[in-house]
């Protein structure tokens, strides 16, 4: 099943992602983002149709075919980037969606059909709507990589963008050569935004 289920995605520029149809995702009234419970959460991704987490898997998810092919969803009470404490272990702050796809290759578009299909419009039109307030990398960050001989960091490519309702983080491992076949995007708290950026600013 899960075979046939991934040689499906194929048909969506998001592979790794199963198809459900627009009325599926405009009808769908369970949602789940950060700021809400880990319980609400929780319960929303063993009721999403296309999470279809496992047996034992609650907060994230491991979806895989292949090792050629794989897709991950993470839902964290810890802010994104490095790992800092927090009182606060009930409230969800970070949704993240990682795809590795060897054979096809993943670019931004994937990512952004991911969000669609993974959330809903409004979310959707959130992100698309969202102001980009930093990209990487610039040209300072490519010679240090270079010099450190770093080509991982080097071909790393992201943007930080805030919409009305979130903050998304956005990243893809893209060689000099050949097609990236590695990338995430990410759902956080606005509140969270200026931490992160300084982080990416500064690594």
């Amino acid at each position: 099943m899960l075979k046939q289920s991934l040689l499906n995605l194929l048909i969506l520029p998001c592979t790794l992602i199963p198809f459900l149809s627009v009325e599926i995702l405009l009808n769908s009234s369970v949602k789940a983002l950060p700021g809400e419970s880990t319980e609400e959460v929780t319960t929303w991704i063993q009721a999403h149709p296309t999470l279809k987490p496992r047996q034992g898997e609650r907060l994230f998810v491991s979806k895989s075919d292949t090792a050629a092919q794989r897709f991950t969803f993470q839902a964290s009470v810890l802010p994104p980037g490095k790992v800092t404490f927090t009182k606060d272990r009930s409230t969800i702050r970070t949704e993240r969606m990682t795809m590795f796809d060897a054979v096809n290759g993943i670019t931004l578009q994937r990512l952004e059909e991911s969000l669609r299909v993974i959330y809903n419009t409004d979310v959707y039109q959130d992100y698309n709507d969202a102001q980009i307030v930093y990209q990487y990398p610039n040209q300072s960050g490519i010679n240090t990589a270079r010099l450190a001989k770093t080509p991982l960091r080097e071909a790393l490519q992201g943007e930080l963008r805030v919409g009305d309702r979130y903050a998304y983080w956005v990243e893809i491992a893209q060689p000099k050569q050949g097609k990236a076949i590695t990338g995430k995007l990410t759902v956080l708290l606005k509140a969270d935004l200026d931490k992160l950026e300084t982080e990416l600013r500064t690594r």
